[in-house]
């Protein structure tokens, strides 16, 4: 059974940094894109960036552009998301992706992607 349990939310001051993990388990997905998504209270879901499964291709939201950081370790089937200089308009629940599709690239779409982890909650204060 594919699961994606995603780790590292919690509060923050704005400016400050947090790192997400998420582990992926029931198979290998050293072949398939992975990412992150957003949702905050109120607002729709938003894509935050997402990794090719060789980390060759890698996109960000505008928002996010020079701030977060999208990493992969296939060895451990783990993808990460490197939060700085956080603002408290990051604030939001953000789940982990992916796209079972054999050297899959990524992308914004979120119906490209057939796994979604629970969700992590990031909270920034101003």
């Amino acid at each position: 059974q594919v699961q994606l349990v995603e780790s590292g939310g919690g509060l923050v001051r704005a400016g400050g940094s947090l790192r997400l993990s998420c582990a992926a388990s029931g198979r290998t997905f050293s072949r398939n894109a992975m990412g992150w998504f957003r949702q905050a209270p109120g607002k729709e879901r938003e894509f935050v960036a997402s990794i090719s499964w060789n980390a060759g291709y890698i996109v960000y939201a505008d928002s996010v552009k020079g701030r977060f950081t999208i990493s992969r370790d296939n060895a451990k089937n783990t993808v990460y998301l490197q939060m700085n200089s956080l603002k408290p308009e990051d604030t939001a629940v953000y789940y982990c992706v992916t796209d079972t599709r054999t050297d899959s690239s990524g992308g914004s779409y979120p119906g490209q992607y057939d796994y979604w982890g629970q969700g992590t909650q990031v909270t920034v204060s101003s």
